[in-house]
């Protein structure tokens, strides 16, 4: 591992000496690919150099104690540094291992979030919707932006569907984990008995598509407009700006009908599709890895159910981790990091059992 750090931190040299070469500089396009080189070196490098400043200080601890000359005060110190030292460089070992683990490359990409209510019909909706605020008030906390690509409301309130993106600084990485179902188990308001009833909801975090990313023929597609009708829109039954996209390959339909304009919702309903279509990509991509794919704890399947939310214990629990909070309103109005912080690091461990 020693011997792979010295590259990195001979290659993050390197790079810092180019991206200050006048030459290099007038090649923009180099100049920014050495920059984003320089920029993912930079952790490990800094770690790499932490970790030797702490050898050193071992080294040095270690001196003094073998040094007969040296007085008992002086030993005393020395004995107490090398602990701490020791301590820092098992910790700062453990954070590199981690950093060297290969890099998910969808981490940095925005997020398309899709919320359905499955199981439970209107009270399913109703919490599709309370989920869709959840993860609106984790990304304001971020500082991400939502924007809604498309939505379907319920009668009485929430949404038996929305699609929505959050952008933002490395949004997939801390949302990857939340695809799967979530349950509720909470005593409707129309309930005269007081039962509780336990109800389902689908999430799934797709990361958003690039043109670069996702080639779609045009000839592979298929697109109407309609008017929109029920909630959505101020134009409803009066223009036909409503898209609806299928793609012919893989029969995935995409409705769109928020927008007045046709061709926001078109583009919109192209967005959803990209991401469709490479997250299918990358399902096929992980079943090709049948080893690893066993080797995985909680792969984020559509129909794994990964989170409960029970309203009478005010209770979270995460059954991937054996994660149990007692803090349901908090983490509804969006306070997600320990249970985000949790999953990061025990997926760390497990990848690192089998790196």
């Amino acid at each position: 591992m020693i011997t792979k750090l010295d590259a990195l931190e001979k290659k993050y040299d390197d790079i810092s000496k180019k991206i200050s070469d006048p030459e290099i500089i007038n090649q923009q396009e180099l100049w920014q690919k050495l920059v984003k080189e320089l920029s993912e070196l930079d952790e490990v490098v800094k770690k790499y150099r932490e970790y030797k400043g702490v050898i050193e200080n071992i080294e040095e601890a270690k001196i003094i104690l073998d040094d007969r000359n040296a007085d008992e005060e002086l030993k005393d110190l020395a004995k107490e540094d090398l602990k701490i030292n020791n301590n820092k460089r098992d910790k700062i070992l453990e954070q590199i291992k981690i950093l060297l683990l290969p890099k998910d490359p969808n981490d940095k990409k925005n997020v398309i979030v899709e919320i359905r209510g499955g199981a439970g019909g209107d009270e399913a909706n109703l919490f599709a919707g309370d989920l869709f605020r959840m993860y609106s008030h984790y990304a304001e906390s971020k500082k991400w932006r939502t924007e809604i690509l498309n939505f379907n409301e319920s009668d009485i309130g929430g949404f038996k569907e929305i699609v929505f993106m959050i952008s933002g600084n490395g949004v997939y990485s801390r949302l990857k984990f939340e695809s799967g179902v979530h349950r509720v188990q909470r005593i409707p308001e129309t309930e005269s008995n007081g039962r509780i009833h336990t109800s389902t909801v689908t999430v799934a975090i797709l990361p958003e598509a690039e043109e670069v990313d996702v080639k779609i023929n045009p000839n592979d597609l298929r697109i109407d407009v309609f008017r929109s009708s029920g909630n959505g829109g101020q134009s409803v039954n009066t223009t036909d700006s409503a898209v609806r996209v299928t793609h012919i390959p893989t029969g995935i339909v995409i409705s769109c009908q928020d927008e007045k304009s046709q061709l926001k919702n078109k583009d919109k309903a192209l967005k959803i599709l990209r991401a469709k279509l490479f997250d299918l990509e990358n399902e096929k991509q992980k079943k090709m890895l049948s080893q690893e794919r066993k080797n995985q704890v909680g792969t984020g399947d559509r129909s794994e159910r990964i989170r409960t939310y029970n309203f009478p214990q005010s209770r979270v629990t995460d059954h991937r981790i054996n994660l149990t909070l007692y803090k349901l309103e908090n983490i509804l109005n969006g306070d997600l990091d320990e249970i985000i912080d949790s999953l990061v690091t025990f997926y760390q461990a497990e990848k690192l059992k089998n790196a």
